[in-house]
């Protein structure tokens, strides 16, 4: 129905008073273009310099570590033989399949080398490809072959260089992800500082190239800067799709070329589990993560030829369990505070039930004891149990899986990023206990995550999830100090994007009383290049100092062990002895091992025991036939085991099998002796 209404009249002194204020509209939309177009200018000159100070220096950290590589073994100068011991223990494992793919005629004879492979387990034929993260070896064997580069780069040169070119990566992406965090680059170049001034604790990459961890590490880093913009609200489509894929790739990566992928990924799907549960992150993103771990392992699985120590996983079990969960608990977010907090009790049970009864059912169903070890060794660490296990014991008494050491702190606190770190810690926990408290409290006003009222403290669901990262792989690396250097490199980052943070210096302004957008510009700014130029003047002279100190390999007795075994011994000659020192004599000699160092097999930790009983209190005719059961040929006795002092009585090899065998350990007296493997232990003399 149609009605008609009066005309309302216009009174000339309307007209007086709202002709003003559309005179300045006016005038404000004349402005607004240039306004904008400066602002864009200025946004795309601040990308251009973060972007390629960011570049450089990444390229310059490479740099820096291949040039004290090349310093400290004079690697440029010595015996081919030289080199490759000087890829200690596992390194030179997985270095020697490199080796073996050049050296085989054809690609083809290489690939069937690797999956048919007799030679690093004597008496079985085992698949490398299967057992062994060593795709990566595959891959530059291809790329060397295929480039033409043969007659510029040695095949050793070219392994070496890929490594610390992922490390330029790996700075730059520790560079992105402080500076989508805290919106400047600035923050950026401090991570970028803190990352090569900590490098005792950031990186170890320049004496142990070929291990796991530096290739994977990189991925790590570019998949948790994909996360953090991934976080952002209000992405568009386009955008986002493309952060998905980026993280698609990089977790693919970092589950190809590390065998403990799963392990750090299941410390993500724990992070990404608690904000969900306290709406600090958005329910949809959170699947989204979930299926890319999911599908990234399965892929993994599948090109490891159904390898069933990735099937056996927990993070399949616990995201399974994590939708499962979802589906049987749908009205989790709603309610009173105590009603919720009962809800999420509820909610952490049954996830933690379904976890470990869909694991135990999965390992059932495919005989999978390939990582019992692991549990059986946190079992002991954390005093859940004496054992007499010799793995778990092996562990334990070595110190790269003991607490992190105390002057680790010191050596952090000099660069003042542990200063730092905590301090920004400390703010955004408080921050985060707060905005939880008000998630679970207020469950009646649905508000977008990450956004509040003004006038309460607010989290972005970026930074929620770098905190609760850093704060769990914080509490890996104290327990166990292999794992700090996935925590202390994210430590730059966070604590370098707290200094650059806006939020945090209004926050903190505002509690003393001293609110100033001036100020927190000028806070954010000056902090940040002070700690540069403390930085600069503190550790410039003796990185010089560190670049100009020259040292050369030297191990005489190993190399000799390496040469006799060529000159002396059959190529079909199969060798026993220890993890460490038979990984050297695979890649240098090729000759048949009994074991090895890659322990994520349980027949192998078998066979690795039963070979050490040449160091027990066994009968010699006992040990004789353990290591004719494998068709040894040698054996190599080392007497830096045999009068071993590096651990403490009760931690050496021969106490520890031992205690396995159910004797008490001997309490004979101790004697100093050198051997072959102990070259890097006495440090390598200076360079004349």
């Amino acid at each position: 129905m149609m009605s008609i209404r009066q005309r309302r009249e216009i009174r000339a002194t309307e007209v007086s008073e709202d002709f003003p204020a559309q005179e300045e509209n006016v005038k404000l939309e004349n402005k607004l273009p240039s306004g904008c177009t400066s602002r864009r200018l200025w946004k795309i000159l601040s990308l251009t310099i973060g972007g390629t100070i960011a570049l450089c220096i990444g390229l310059l950290t490479s740099v820096y570590l291949a040039t004290l590589h090349e310093n400290d073994l004079w690697f440029s100068n010595i015996k081919e033989v030289e080199r490759e011991i000087s890829f200690r223990t596992e390194c030179g494992l997985y270095y020697s399949y490199y080796k073996q793919m050049l050296q085989a005629p054809t690609l083809m004879q290489g690939f069937h080398g690797l999956i048919y492979d007799n030679k690093t387990e004597s008496m079985k034929t085992i698949n490398l490809l299967q057992r062994m993260n060593i795709y990566q070896e595959v891959f530059l064997s291809i790329l060397y072959r295929v480039l033409p580069i043969q007659k510029y780069l040695e095949p050793v040169y070219f392994y070496i260089y890929t490594l610390f070119g992922l490390q330029a990566i790996y700075v730059t992406a520790l560079y992105i992800t402080s500076w989508l965090l805290s919106g400047t680059w600035l923050s950026g170049l401090l991570a970028a500082f803190w990352y090569v001034t900590n490098r005792i604790d950031t990186t170890r990459v320049e004496f142990t190239i070929p291990l796991r961890e530096n290739w994977a590490l990189p991925f790590f880093a570019i998949q948790i800067a994909a996360i953090t913009y991934f976080l952002r609200p209000n992405l568009q489509p386009l955008s986002e799709r493309l952060t998905l894929l980026a993280i698609f790739i990089s977790t693919f990566l970092f589950s190809l070329t590390w065998q403990f992928n799963q392990f750090m990924m299941l410390m993500q799907a724990l992070v990404l589990f608690t904000l969900d549960s306290l709406d600090m992150l958005p329910a949809v993103k959170a699947t989204w993560l979930y299926g890319i771990q999911i599908t990234s392992l399965l892929l993994v699985c599948i090109l490891q030829f159904f390898n069933s120590m990735i099937l056996g996983s927990l993070l399949i079990s616990f995201n399974l369990s994590v939708f499962i969960a979802r589906k049987l608990q749908k009205n989790l977010k709603t309610g009173s505070f105590l009603n919720r907090l009962g809800k999420l009790l509820l909610h952490l049970f049954m996830v933690l039930c379904l976890t470990l009864f869909l694991n135990n059912i999965i390992k059932k169903i495919l005989n999978l004891k390939s990582d019992e070890h692991i549990f059986k060794f946190l079992k002991a660490k954390f005093g859940l149990g004496a054992t007499r296990d010799f793995d778990a014991n092996l562990y334990l008494c070595e110190e790269a899986f003991g607490l992190l050491p105390f002057n680790t702190f010191g050596r952090l606190s000099d660069t003042l990023l542990f200063y730092a770190y905590i301090f920004v810690l400390s703010i955004t926990v408080i921050v985060a206990f707060v905005v939880a408290f008000h998630n679970l409290s207020d469950s009646t006003n649905q508000q977008s995550v990450g956004k509040m009222e003004k006038g309460t403290v607010d989290l972005k669901p970026e930074t929620a999830y770098n905190l609760i990262h850093t704060i769990l792989f914080g509490f890996l690396a104290l327990s166990t100090m292999r794992m700090k250097y996935l925590w202390t490199s994210h430590m730059c980052v966070f604590a370098s994007f707290g200094l650059c943070s806006p939020e945090i210096w209004e926050l903190l302004l505002k509690s003393v009383h001293l609110y100033n957008p001036k100020r927190i510009c000028i806070m954010r700014y000056s902090v940040p290049i002070l700690i540069l130029l403390y930085l600069c003047y503190k550790f410039w002279p003796g990185m010089m100092d560190e670049l100009s100190e020259l040292r050369e390999f030297y191990d005489p007795d190993t190399v000799e062990l390496m040469n006799w075994i060529n000159s002396n011994t059959p190529r079909k000659a199969v060798f026993a002895g220890s993890m460490q020192l038979l990984a050297g004599v695979k890649l240098c000699t090729g000759r048949t091992l009994t074991n090895h160092p890659h322990y994520e097999d349980s027949s192998l930790r078998e066979r690795t025991r039963a070979v050490y009983q040449i160091y027990a209190k066994r009968a010699p005719e006992e040990v004789h036939a353990l290591l004719r059961s494998f068709g040894t040929d040698y054996v190599i006795l080392e007497d830096s085991i045999c009068y071993e002092r590096r651990h403490r009585r009760g931690c050496r090899l021969r106490d520890l099998l031992d205690i396995a065998n159910g004797h008490k350990p001997s309490l004979g007296t101790l004697v100093t002796a050198t051997g072959a493997g102990q070259g890097r232990d006495d440090g390598w003399p200076r360079r004349e």
